[in-house]
């Protein structure tokens, strides 16, 4: 009951964000439906005031939810005897996997399971291993999820700006559209400090998670999961051992077009470098080259074809250089990307051949320098920007709780073909 000041029992969360500010909650009511809290939620800027003026928003929130109930009571008359505890925001059905139950599993506390849910620290590693294991194989779904701050996290395992910058632009078109701020995390660095991007995210609490070019094993897959924290994978590098939606492009079909042009433009030699075979994307590129020569007669040479260790610059200078130097050189060189391209655009140089006199090159991704380079490359273009819009789409619509109605969803790759490619010399 109120005393005579007014005052009552202190209601309401006040929670600091990294930015300073301060977020009030208060509870408001229990959806009839889904049976999941709902909140009044309101933030306050940070400053030397913000403090008294998040206390003045937290009565203000409790009394416009007092005046709801009061108004719902009036038109429906007193509510149903509670059917469960005080304070519960329901009653978990029998046999339902609870925080206490894992803990019991896991041999340890339900504030270690709690710290493991959360990605808080002092937990030992080998603690946290083993009771990620048993949220893993329980499939534990936490009842109530806190509150997500309205962030997208996008994850990249090294920042490539060619690709980083286009893809983050089309996800902040979609983000931007629902007052929602996307965020990034590089997981290379995060890996060479020794610390896990998913236990980092935990603690940032993000609406949703995209991955680009990256596999994760399937403990963090399942700390995202157990946490209410939809994931899509952007081009993953491998096939996931869990259910993901993931966004790609057309690589098989692009690199098909490629290879078509070459064998349009009277090429019959033609040498393949692809990227390391164990990512997705190299494999359907190799085996869109393939199709294409098999279907014209003109099957390709095991000796005209190198694997790169990446795809990287190097890959194209030290593979182009030896393709170049054969007896018999090809005449025409598809790389697995445009980075590899450029590569053998300076091994050419090297070794004093011509581009497309002496030899046609094309590449991949269709970044900024293939327009810059000399000449301008023939290159199959990728639409990243669409790409990072249409992961942001799917993550945003699962956090709504909408099933996806595809699993996988390739956008088209266009052949851009410029001043790389030309019939080979004598045709």
């Amino acid at each position: 009951m109120p005393g005579a000041n007014g005052s009552r029992r202190v209601r309401g969360e006040i929670e600091t964000l990294p930015s300073g500010s301060l977020r009030v909650r208060v509870y408001a009511s229990l959806d009839p439906v889904t049976r999941k809290r709902r909140y009044l939620m309101e933030t306050v800027p940070a400053g030397p005031t913000a403090a008294e003026e998040a206390e003045a928003v937290r009565a203000r929130l409790v009394s416009e939810v007092d005046q709801r109930r009061a108004t719902a009571a009036t038109v429906t008359g007193p509510p149903p005897p509670q059917t469960t505890p005080a304070g519960r925001g329901h009653q978990r059905r029998q046999g339902e996997m609870t925080v206490a139950r894992i803990a019991r599993l896991a041999n340890v506390s339900t504030a270690t399971v709690s710290k493991v849910l959360n990605g808080r620290s002092g937990v030992a590693q080998q603690t946290r291993d083993q009771v990620e294991a048993v949220l893993r194989q329980h499939r534990y779904r936490r009842p109530e999820m806190p509150a997500r701050a309205a962030t997208i996290e996008v994850v990249f395992y090294g920042m490539l700006s060619h690709l980083a910058i286009a893809i983050m632009q089309g996800v902040e078109q979609v983000a931007s559209t629902q007052k929602i701020s996307v965020g990034f995390t590089d997981a290379r660095l995060q890996s060479s400090a020794g610390r896990s991007w998913a236990h980092d995210l935990l603690a940032r609490r993000p609406v949703g998670v995209i991955t680009v070019h990256l596999t994760f094993p399937p403990e963090q897959h399942a700390l995202l999961a157990a946490n209410g924290i939809p994931l899509v994978a952007l081009d993953p590098t491998g096939e996931p051992e869990h259910s993901v939606p993931s966004v790609g492009a057309a690589d098989w079909n692009g690199a098909l077009a490629a290879a078509r042009h070459l064998l349009h433009l009277g090429h019959r030699r033609i040498a393949a470098i692809t990227g390391p075979t164990e990512r997705l994307c190299a494999r359907a590129r190799l085996d869109g080259i393939r199709a294409a020569l098999d279907a014209a007669g003109v099957p390709l040479e095991p000796r005209l074809t190198r694997t790169g260790q990446w795809f990287a610059f190097e890959d194209g200078l030290n593979h182009g250089r030896e393709l170049l130097r054969l007896v018999d050189p090809p005449t025409a060189i598809m790389c697995g990307n445009d980075l590899q391209a450029l590569g053998v655009y300076e091994a050419a140089r090297r070794i004093g051949l011509r581009i497309p006199d002496d030899v046609s090159v094309v590449g991949f991704d269709d970044i900024s320098p293939t327009l810059w380079c000399g000449p301008a490359m023939t290159t199959v273009r990728q639409p990243f920007t669409e790409m990072g819009a249409t992961a942001a789409s799917l993550v945003l619509a699962l956090a709504a709780g909408h099933a996806p109605r595809h699993e996988r969803v390739e956008l088209a790759t266009t052949l851009i073909v410029r001043d790389s490619t030309a019939p080979p010399t004598g045709h």
